[in-house]
């Protein structure tokens, strides 16, 4: 059982193909360079890799407008490539989840060619048209300030078609069952090449009803989610589904499913935006309050938790006050913000490349409740280069090495460069460097996803937030198969001394430090006193003196 569900004790990994390794000099990372690169992900530690857009696509939305769903974007390889890729992951150990874009397609996929061609085409209804622009064609875009509307009239098909996101990527009929039953053709196709699950790209928007006379708030088609996942369950029993779904906790449920037959995992979009309000702020109060109303969720199903990804940094959830806290903090310039929602910056620059800061920020990531999730270039503190439009900014290339073009490609000048010059740039931030030096970002993260994994108690066990007496301190404790771990966060630059009581009575006396071997044994009330030094955290084993000395390290 605990095999089939990997996931809850996973370490997620999620790169661009494009933007990870060339191995032929053509200026584009391809599947050969990336599976020359999967010892380097081995060794740190990762057990998952997940793959953004890789398929055939023109290319205006980063690969999300694709035109083949069956196929290998030539720049990449072919699937020959990504099967010697897979089966090269499988041998190491790893896991391989890729992008699962279904709700819409790209304006130039055979399918929207030959629907736009006549009303008599098999795919017309494939997609959602209308004979005239629907009163409420202004409303609901997904990217506003770019978007100016979500119907498009098209001159061939002479009619208008639906487009959540741009124009040029006309949403699907989800509610179609040819279009359902194509979607797990989709799946099973890419389970049969070696992959282990999806991430399933705009899941509220995929499984919402789509039409002319559709305005409000969106209806829902759980029972495609239950469809999904049967599928899946009866192909491959530990596939698995990871939803980006950006809803508000009273939804989860209808997300997860009660009885966990829907989708296996989220993103707790919730969590992460008050994690980085508790960041700006040095509160961890709103942050606590989030992890306990994403509380409820069934034991087989899991939040993934991460820092930044491949989108701006939403804060959509928070208050106005609360928003331009974090504005102010960490995108104080209007160029570094996008859509008046969010922040298209990269972590480390976000956080002023301040080490102490960076470390906390992922010793929170890694023990969240729920299973953490990287991006490419995290691990070494990659910049961004705000001169890119929008999300580009922190797209670029991987750094590995001090050589040209950061050692990405032997392209003297390939269309998407890597940073170079100033404090970021791949002369100074690089993986080469990093490896070399025992003190560097790198190994400290190889050192922490070690830890993070011979701690499964935060992956699969309940957990309590802590009163440490003070709104700067964050400490929660997690209880799993009568065993317990707590951990303290420090969310402000002075040092604070915190007094806490574990809550097991006796069996919380004595705690032990993971990451440095240190002791504590509680005063006579019961009670733990820890000094923690500015942005400082702690990961401790809770147990009896008998507990601690006899229990081994894993």
């Amino acid at each position: 059982m605990i095999e089939d569900l990997w996931y809850k004790n996973a370490v997620i990994y999620c790169l661009s193909v494009d933007s990870f390794m060339d191995s032929d000099g053509d200026g584009v990372g391809d599947f050969e360079g990336l599976e020359r690169r999967l010892d380097y992900l081995q060794g740190l530690g990762v057990t998952a890799i997940w793959l953004m857009p890789f398929q055939p696509s023109p290319g205006r939305d980063n690969g999300y407008d694709v035109s083949d769903h069956y196929g290998v974007d030539p720049r990449y390889g072919t699937l020959g490539d990504f099967v010697a890729f897979t089966h090269a992951a499988k041998q190491r150990g790893l896991k391989v989840l890729i992008d699962l874009v279904v709700n819409h397609t790209s304006d130039q996929h055979p399918w929207f060619r030959s629907a736009r061609s006549s009303p008599d085409s098999p795919y017309r209804h494939w997609y959602v048209w209308s004979k005239t622009k629907p009163p409420h064609a202004d409303e609901g875009m997904v990217f506003p300030g770019v978007q100016t509307t979500t119907w498009t009239y098209d001159r061939e098909a002479k009619a208008y078609y639906f487009h959540r996101f741009y124009e040029f990527q006309p949403d699907l009929n989800t509610a179609n069952p040819m279009v359902q039953a194509e979607i797990l053709k989709i799946m099973g196709f890419w389970i049969q090449l070696g992959v282990s699950g999806f991430r399933m790209d705009a899941v509220p928007f995929v499984i919402a009803r789509k039409g002319p006379d559709v305005s409000g708030e969106p209806e829902e088609q759980f029972g495609l989610l239950r469809l999904f996942r049967e599928f899946l369950q009866w192909r491959q029993g530990d596939a698995i589904i990871l939803a980006e779904a950006n809803v508000l906790p009273k939804q989860d449920l209808d997300y997860f499913g009660d009885d966990a037959d829907r989708m296996h995992m989220m993103f707790n979009f919730q969590v992460n935006q008050h994690l980085f309000y508790a960041l700006a702020s040095g509160d961890g109060r709103p942050l606590a309050k989030a992890l306990k109303k994403t509380r409820c969720r069934p034991p087989s199903a899991q939040w993934a938790l991460f820092l930044r990804n491949h989108d701006e940094l939403d804060l959509g959830r928070l208050t106005e006050a609360q928003r331009q806290t974090v504005f102010s903090a960490f995108g104080p310039d209007p160029g570094m913000q996008l859509y008046d929602r969010g922040i298209r910056r990269r972590l480390a620059p976000m956080l002023g490349g301040d080490r102490r800061r960076l470390e906390l920020a992922y010793s929170l990531m890694f023990t969240l409740p729920g299973t953490p999730v990287m991006r490419y270039g995290d691990e070494i503190g990659m910049g961004d280069d705000l001169s890119l439009p929008e999300r580009e900014c922190a797209r670029t290339p991987m750094q590995w090495s001090d050589e040209p073009q950061g050692g990405f490609t032997k392209h003297p000048s390939p269309g998407n460069p890597p940073i170079s010059g100033g404090p970021y740039g791949y002369e100074h931030v690089n993986a080469a460097e990093q490896r070399h030096d025992p003190q560097s970002l790198l190994n400290w993260i190889e050192r922490i996803i070690r830890m993070r994994k011979e701690v499964p108690e935060i992956g699969w066990g309940d957990f309590s937030v802590l009163d440490a007496g003070t709104p700067g301190v964050l400490a929660i404790r997690y209880d799993w198969r009568n065993n317990a771990v707590l951990c303290l966060h420090n969310l402000k630059a002075e040092p604070q001394e915190v007094a806490f009581a574990t809550g097991l009575d006796g069996d919380g006396r004595h705690l032990i430090d993971l990451l440095t071997g240190e002791r504590s044994l509680a005063d006579g009330n019961d009670r733990h006193t820890v000094l923690l030094e500015g942005y400082g955290y702690r990961w401790y084993r809770v147990g009896g003196l008998d507990y601690l000395l006899k229990r081994s390290p894993i």
